[in-house]
């Protein structure tokens, strides 16, 4: 599933996509996927791309964040969450950072 939504997010034209193991640091998610995307209609897109994909695979969006506008979606798929934003919150959050003690498992560029 994770491996699937980067492949998605990728085909969707998402830049610099990571797969991060978070198993071992914490119990609410086993996978994040981080990416970017340069205005808030490519979010938006991603995020509904990867949705209706996800859930034709009967992997269902348990809960939604934020909005295209705000620079910062998160979708929740129970054990994957997938945080979409644009360049500048990225680096604002700097969850690669955050949660640098889990390891890269892709990076897609």
């Amino acid at each position: 599933t994770a491996r699937n939504a980067v492949k998605l997010a990728s085909d969707m034209q998402a830049e610099d996509i990571v797969l991060l193991d978070i198993r071992q640091l914490c119990s609410f998610a086993a996978f994040f996927v981080i990416c970017s995307a340069p205005t808030a209609r490519q979010i938006t897109a991603i995020c509904e791309d990867l949705d209706e994909a996800l859930s034709a695979s009967d992997v269902s969006l348990h809960h939604r964040e934020g909005s295209s506008d705000s620079g910062w979606v998160l979708l929740d798929f129970g054990d994957l969450v997938v945080h979409v934003f644009s360049p500048e919150r990225r680096r604002f959050y700097a969850l690669e950072e955050l949660w640098g003690a889990a390891p890269t498992l892709l990076r897609v560029q």
